[in-house]
């Protein structure tokens, strides 16, 4: 017994969780148990087994150089590059990114992982020299609901971008509002309100992942955008339950600004004379991916010395679109082929009759050419009436958290956790 109350009263000490009683011995017995440490780890290793030596791709680094800093052979390096082929290529790896190298406790490299961007990255594990894996694997991903809002003083990017915000938001919000709201026209003094999820690794923000509503002033008039999904996919609708996606988008390029409207008596810097102008030209830099405004067919993917590089879409009987002065078509652009609204068709160049970088947009109607800034857009498919219940339960609930946001100037904390 002298030798058992030592015993008991270290296992006390230790923090024992749970009591039970031996009832066949006759006597109280106590049953000490102990929750171990979960082990720390590190890209899907045990940290402890391993001496973790990180640092960011240099300026001239190759895979070559960072190995032969670590003691690594070239032929195991040759043999790291053969196996991860398929998997990732090793003459991608970029100036800044990081990367770690796992060693053994007496400094022998052990594995090598490159991240390619803040989610994902590439395992190279050569702990056996003869059976060298290379995989890729990601990292958890949380996702933190926030909001922003503003009053913009130049543009909706410059205004994110000055408080603080990812100016990706701004690029989502113009695709919410895009068939709507003429980004091109956007005033000063405009206001908007955003609750959105943001994406979450490690502890930081590495992206945005969508918006779930949103409000935007625009010229004194307030947008609602709502997020809902009525059994098919997620889409926005407004106050009425009226899709905010209309059937063409308003411009085939984003964040540009129009150098020439649809006119009957334009000055043409080229040929240097009055002509009609029935288009609207959309100056953007050189490369810039030009999008399909709306679903249909490619007509025709050609060049004229007028045009330049050209492809014009039949959307339907009574629509037909057409983008000029491209540099180069997009992947797998042909006559015949069927694109969907915000495919990549080509991208901005001059050639043909072009003085600089743009995209000409021209729109048919009933075989006419016609103004489409001037044109009524016909919309999507609303909210159907036996899901209206339960979107007008979700609107409420998003007007009123929009409401609770309070605009903020430039110069302050635009995004906060939502609901802090």
């Amino acid at each position: 017994m002298r030798f058992l109350l030592p015993v008991l009263s270290m296992l006390l000490l230790l923090g024992c969780n749970t009591e039970q009683t031996d009832r066949s011995t006759g006597y109280d017995a106590l049953v000490a148990t102990f929750e171990a440490p979960e082990p720390n780890y590190i890209y899907g290793f045990p940290a402890d087994s391993f001496v973790v030596l990180a640092g960011n791709v240099g300026r001239n680094d190759f895979l070559s150089n960072i190995m032969a800093r670590h003691g690594v052979d070239y032929s195991t390096v040759h043999r790291m590059s053969e196996a991860s082929k398929g998997v990732f290529d090793v003459r991608q790896l970029r100036h800044g990114h990081s990367y770690c190298v796992l060693t053994s406790p007496d400094n022998v490299a052990q594995c090598f992982i490159y991240e390619p961007n803040a989610v994902e990255y590439v395992v190279f594990d050569f702990r056996n020299r003869d059976s060298i894996q290379v995989y890729r694997d990601s990292k958890p991903v949380t996702y933190e609901e926030r909001t922003a809002s503003g009053t913009i003083r130049s543009s909706l990017y410059q205004t994110m971008q000055n408080q603080g915000t990812d100016p990706t938001l701004a690029v989502l919000l113009s695709d919410v509002y895009a068939w709507s709201i003429d980004f091109y026209r956007i005033q000063k003094g405009d206001k908007y309100k955003v609750i959105y999820t943001e994406k979450v690794v490690d502890g930081q923000p590495v992206g945005i992942a969508e918006i779930k509503g949103a409000w935007f002033e625009h010229f004194g008039k307030p947008y609602y955008a709502v997020q809902f999904n009525q059994g098919e996919d997620r889409d926005y609708f407004d106050e009425q339950g009226r899709s905010l996606r209309k059937a063409f988008l308003k411009a085939p390029v984003k964040f540009s600004r129009i150098s020439s409207r649809y006119t009957m008596k334009r000055f043409h810097p080229v040929q240097k004379r009055n002509k009609p102008h029935l288009g609207t030209d959309y100056a953007a830099p050189h490369g810039t991916p030009i999008m399909a405004t709306g679903d249909g067919t490619v007509e025709a993917a050609g060049y004229t010395s007028g045009n330049g590089n050209y492809v014009k879409i039949k959307h339907n009987g009574t629509y037909s679109t057409q983008y000029l002065h491209m540099s180069k078509f997009g992947s797998g652009i042909r006559k015949g082929v069927r694109v969907r609204q915000g495919d990549i068709i080509g991208y901005v160049g001059s050639t043909g009759l072009a003085t600089g970088p743009h995209v000409c947009y021209r729109f048919w109607k009933n075989g006419q050419q016609v103004d489409h800034l001037r044109e009524p857009m016909p919309p999507s498919e609303p909210v159907k009436p036996e899901h209206r219940a339960d979107f007008d339960l979700l609107l409420r609930h998003m007007k009123q958290s929009l409401g609770n946001i309070e605009i903020r100037e430039e110069g302050t904390e635009l995004a906060e956790r939502y609901g802090s």
